[in-house]
């Protein structure tokens, strides 16, 4: 009853936004001619219309879990267009009252008695532009969501053993199996993997959405990557079920035992707060890997820092995995000024932004001070990934999904 409730109110706001929007359509659209403002009016209601209908038959659309998400996302979209339209149009009602509530108070010998405040067109366009621009970009996305990128970093170590340098590592994060509809496109993907060559892939967590079942169509995929010092992973916050409904305690345990073991079944060793050490010409570096542990938010700490540190702290050079990057300078900064470069992912650029050479944005930096790309603090490095797949928003629009490659010099 309290979700129907919940529903209603959200469907009520949307259909005043919906009439409050219009208001701002009608009056750009004065000077069209009919046929054009008839085109108009349909071509809006028929959307918005359609995304009330589609929000109140949402509950009933299971059948199409992935044409549920693309429908769930475009009502996303087309909400927060009206609302930033909106944000425009109130803020030209408000100039309109400020100069009507003047005009009242001055002589009526001094003012045209009667004279209707005009909107302002200008305001008007630029509401719809910028909220239009923005729904339209939510569509591009969709198009993004396989078109990974590689990035390429060399990094460089004076404390780096000898024997070490030049070891090339691929690291990929959050890729999310339960979101993927394209296993071609995915499969991509797996190839730009290997013709990089690595001699080490890690993987930082959130391999599926919620349930170890969503590997089964894309195991096969996935089993393909191999590196000659292996291949390496951490759970990340989605990993352990956390955020569906289970029908007891040892359901949701034997999920995350499953995952555990489709790890194992693909061939890469999943690191649960624990290290491995790396030797070579009597000379090591040790990798360690820890469970989820967040600092923001209500993430979950499952992170045990001090036993994947454990016996670990007398060689020379350290690589952390750990899934979420607020865990850098909430704990490892502080506690563990040894780790010489942590890998993290978790915020997928909120899969919405702007890089350009010199600046980039995303919403997601309001939250995470260390969203995506490399960082450094003192003699300490810290890179997040972009993600490999995606969730909710079944599309990218600026932050494209990532295959990071690190040459450690």
């Amino acid at each position: 009853m309290r979700n129907s409730g919940f529903l209603w109110i959200v469907l009520a706001i949307m259909v005043v936004l919906d009439v409050y929007v219009f208001q701002g359509i009608k009056w750009v659209s004065a000077s069209a001619s009919n046929r054009w403002r008839t085109v108009i009016f349909w071509s809006y209601w028929t959307l918005s219309i359609g995304a009330v209908l589609s929000l109140l038959l949402m509950p009933y659309m299971d059948f199409l879990p992935f044409r549920k998400n693309n429908v769930y996302a475009i009502i996303i979209g087309l909400f927060i267009a009206k609302l930033i339209i909106a944000i425009f149009l109130s803020v030209d009602d408000i100039r309109r009252i400020i100069i009507w509530l003047t005009e009242k108070v001055r002589p009526a010998t001094a003012r045209a008695v009667g004279e209707p405040i005009s909107r302002s067109t200008f305001i008007s366009w630029l509401g719809i532009a910028v909220g239009g621009g923005i729904f339209g970009s939510l569509l591009y996305g969709f198009n993004n969501k396989y078109n990974y990128q590689v990035k390429k970093v060399s990094l460089k170590y004076p404390n780096l053993p000898a024997p070490f340098k030049g070891l090339k590592l691929v690291h990929i994060s959050d890729v999310h199996s339960g979101s993927f509809t394209d296993k071609k496109a995915v499969s991509k993907g797996i190839e730009k993997i290997l013709s990089e060559k690595p001699d080490l892939i890690l993987f930082t967590g959130d391999l599926v959405n919620d349930k170890a079942t969503e590997m089964e169509h894309y195991q096969d995929l996935f089993s393909q990557l191999q590196a000659p010092m292996g291949v390496y992973s951490t759970l990340g916050n989605h990993d352990y079920g956390d955020y569906v409904q289970w029908p007891s305690p040892d359901a949701k345990k034997a999920n995350l035992e499953r995952l555990k073991q489709v790890h194992a079944d693909m061939g890469w060793r999943l690191l649960m707060n624990e290290h491995v050490v790396f030797e070579k010409d009597g000379h090591s570096i040790a990798l360690l890997g820890i469970e989820n542990w967040g600092a923001k938010g209500r993430f979950p700490k499952y992170g045990k820092m001090k036993e994947a540190y454990e016996g670990a702290g007398h060689h020379p050079f350290k690589i952390l995995m750990s899934h979420d990057p607020s865990h850098w300078d909430a704990e490892v900064r502080k506690e563990y000024k040894d780790i010489d470069l942590m890998l993290a992912g978790h915020t997928h650029g909120m899969q919405f932004g702007v890089e350009l050479p010199g600046f980039r944005w995303s919403p997601v930096q309001y939250m995470y001070e260390q969203w995506a790309g490399l960082y450094e603090q003192e003699n300490q490095k810290l890179y997040v990934n972009r993600g490999f797949g995606f969730i909710g928003y079944p599309g990218r629009v600026g932050i494209l999904p990532e295959i990071t490659v690190i040459e450690l010099t």
